[in-house]
């Protein structure tokens, strides 16, 4: 049995943003599939409702990866006659391209490569900043100054899903990276991602020291956390 009484600080492989794209594009394209057959995208969308969401918004991704939920929000929102702006940011180039490749034909998608950390200079204000699966990439402290980056980027709010720390899910991913990829990352970071996620304690301690306390925090299967921040 693992030790997840406490946060892990290893860093995954898919942190190096030096990856080739013969390596992280597979991997995206497995994420990208995994978070629509979950429902990923279906609780973010369901989430962005909460707002409500109207013509003209933007809407920005922080830690875009392969872009699969911003092109799921276009999908939805053409079928429901919603003209958004669409940008994804992440600090991996090998991410932004294979991002720009699956966005071909989604003309209110466009995407900027940055940190979102350090970078702060170079991000425009969103009406709503979204992020799937991406803050537990931080430690303590980065992700308390990234929350407040966020809040300070969004003009109505911020959606966040990531995963909760439970053994139940630890298991679950090495079974499912185990049978389904042979992909050295995805066996590595699946299960380390859970090590490094969180529990409810942490992510309400977290808040408190980023200066938040306009939320709604909630669980969702398969083992995920939902914050919704609002700014007024």
């Amino acid at each position: 049995m693992p030790d997840l009484t406490i946060r892990a600080s290893d860093a995954e492989i898919m942190d190096d943003f030096d990856l080739p794209a013969s390596e992280i594009n597979p991997v995206l394209a497995g994420l990208g599939k995994v978070n629509s057959l979950l429902g990923g995208h279906k609780s973010l969308i369901k989430a962005l409702k909460n707002f409500p969401i109207r013509t003209g918004y933007s809407i920005s991704d922080w830690g875009c990866g392969g872009g699969d939920a911003l092109i799921a929000i276009a999908k939805w929102a053409a079928k429901n006659n919603l003209q958004l702006h669409l940008t994804g940011i992440d600090a991996a180039p090998a991410a932004i391209n294979f991002a720009r490749q699956e966005s071909v034909g989604f003309n209110n998608i466009d995407y900027l490569q940055a940190d979102v950390i350090t970078d702060t200079d170079r991000i425009k204000t969103y009406d709503i900043i979204i992020s799937s699966l991406f803050t537990h990439h931080f430690d303590d402290e980065l992700w308390v100054r990234l929350i407040q980056n966020m809040q300070a980027s969004a003009r109505k709010g911020v959606i966040i899903t990531d995963l909760h720390r439970h053994w139940l899910l630890y298991y679950a991913i090495i079974v499912i990276t185990h049978v389904f990829t042979r992909s050295k990352m995805a066996r590595n970071d699946g299960p380390l991602s859970v090590k490094r996620a969180f529990k409810k304690a942490e992510l309400v301690a977290l808040l408190k020291n980023a200066g938040i306390d306009n939320y709604n925090l909630t669980w969702h299967w398969p083992f995920r956390w939902q914050l919704i921040i609002y700014k007024s």
